[in-house]
């Protein structure tokens, strides 16, 4: 089968006559099981959860990429800020931030009286990672169908681009939270610094690009070929002058530029 006919397969066999609660961000992942599910003909409801976390632009995103494929997305208030586990920061995080999610999901389901599936956007790329949310995932019974269909990211934008999704190229964009280093407090005011500065960025086309929290200072990551823009006047001043609006003392640019998972890159060695 080509992967249009695995993913569909893959939905239908998990989904039976129960009705898939798509864990949807307008990500490229969770677009394509969305996708993939209206086009099965399960039924389907995309829920998307709002916290601190995300990002104003991307929330607005996220609909705006489920209404190019016709699905209305339902927003769900997450509560992950309230637990102690999440707040901490202690390198699970996800953890206890896709248990709030899912908990959120399936207490909707029990409400509306429906037998409920949860999808979501994971693919076998993910599953050798350090992805405390994958844990959380196994203890709800909560399904992958890309890999049920042995999805890869490749696969993945393949499918997206097969269907003109808009967001077939899109970059992966990890929550707010992930800009704040392991072990220290995450708070909805630091997420709020955090998105002021990426949201400067962003409306000025220095994009992808991370604001990285380090207390007065903000660690830029943004790709090499932009660094000479943001070092030149008038443009740096206007982006110190933002960053300091935004409660930082001190703006970095970091010169690795645009680095997944930063927070924890190993030293290397001499």
């Amino acid at each position: 089968m080509d992967l249009e006919q695995r993913l569909i397969a893959a939905i239908r066999a998990a989904a039976q006559d129960r009705v898939a609660y798509v864990c949807y961000s307008g990500g490229i992942d969770s677009t394509v099981v969305l996708a993939a599910s209206v086009r099965s003909g399960t039924q389907t409801v995309a829920l998307l959860g709002v916290s601190p976390s995300l990002a104003a632009a991307e929330r607005a995103d996220a609909h705006r990429i489920a209404n190019e494929i016709g699905v209305r997305v339902e927003e769900v208030e997450t509560s992950e800020m309230e637990l102690e586990g999440y707040r901490a920061n202690a390198g699970d995080r996800c953890y206890y931030c896709k248990s709030a999610l899912y908990d959120t999901v399936q207490a909707l389901a029990a409400m509306r009286n429906s037998e409920e599936l949860i999808f979501v956007g994971t693919h076998i790329d993910d599953l050798g990672e350090h992805r405390p949310g994958l844990q959380a995932a196994m203890e709800r019974g909560v399904v992958a169908p890309l890999v049920n269909a042995g999805f890869n990211k490749s696969d993945v934008r393949e499918l997206a681009r097969r269907w003109n999704l808009s967001n077939a190229e899109k970059p992966a964009a990890p929550c707010l939270a992930s800009r704040v280093p392991v072990g220290v407090e995450v708070t909805a005011e630091r997420l709020a610094q955090i998105e002021a500065v990426e949201e400067f960025l962003r409306s000025h086309d220095v994009w992808p690009a991370r604001a990285r929290w380090h207390e007065s200072i903000v660690r830029l990551e943004i790709p090499p070929e932009l660094f000479e823009r943001v070092v030149t006047d008038p443009f740096r001043e206007e982006l110190r002058r933002a960053c300091r609006q935004a409660g930082f003392k001190f703006v970095a640019l970091d010169l690795g530029g645009l680095q997944s998972g930063s927070m924890s890159l190993p030293l290397v060695a001499s």
